[in-house]
């Protein structure tokens, strides 16, 4: 007992040394990527968190398109949070780049105007599934990096979607990579209401 007692007391020195050492007080940029699920998930989970602190969200989802989803559904009862679905539906549904592509426009357009609003009207802002849209060279990569580089210090910016761009997790503040070990979808299990969407 004695030693977990000491062990806890080391860590907690520990701990306490790092958070009287972070001296920096400036929005971050957050990165969630991989193959595994739970990359917009956790993103829509800092959403509820900053609103429940207070603060103005912009939501801007690319790919996924305008199919109804319970973070669609929940979003609308909260005045602070400004939601936009810019994508036009899965690339394997569309088969159309183009059309893909002007619609990843659309959605980069609203977040450049984010990113560059002297006023931080937002103080975050989530782009879900850009990376996906990078991946696919819908967006100019070295224009989103420019951007995220000079966002306003007060903004929080969360980036996700598998594949995510090296120049994008360079610039990124913190990296979380999501493996799949295992989906119930690979042993034909159907997505769930509520849980995929």
């Amino acid at each position: 007992m004695d030693s977990y007692k000491d062990k806890m007391k080391e860590l907690k020195e520990t701990q306490s040394n790092k958070v009287k050492n972070a001296s920096i007080d400036r929005g971050i940029i957050i990165v969630n990527t991989g193959d595994g699920k739970g990359k917009s998930s956790s993103a829509f989970g800092t959403v509820f968190r900053a609103v429940g602190q207070g603060l103005n969200v912009a939501v801007i989802q690319f790919i996924k398109g305008s199919w109804t989803t319970g973070e669609m559904n929940i979003f609308k009862k909260f005045e602070s949070i400004t939601h936009i679905v810019s994508g036009a539906g899965f690339t394997w549904d569309t088969q159309d780049k183009e059309k893909d592509i002007l619609a990843a426009l659309k959605g980069w357009e609203v977040a450049k105007e984010i990113c560059r609003d002297k006023d931080n009207k937002f103080q975050l802002l989530v782009l879900d599934e850009i990376n996906l849209a990078l991946a696919y060279k819908f967006l100019d990569i070295k224009e989103v990096v420019e951007v995220l580089a000079n966002k306003p210090d007060s903004l929080n910016i969360i980036l996700t979607g598998r594949n995510a761009p090296s120049e994008v997790i360079e610039i990124a503040d913190t990296v979380t990579e999501m493996v799949m070990i295992k989906h119930a979808f690979e042993s034909g299990i159907k997505a769930q209401k509520g849980i995929e969407f």
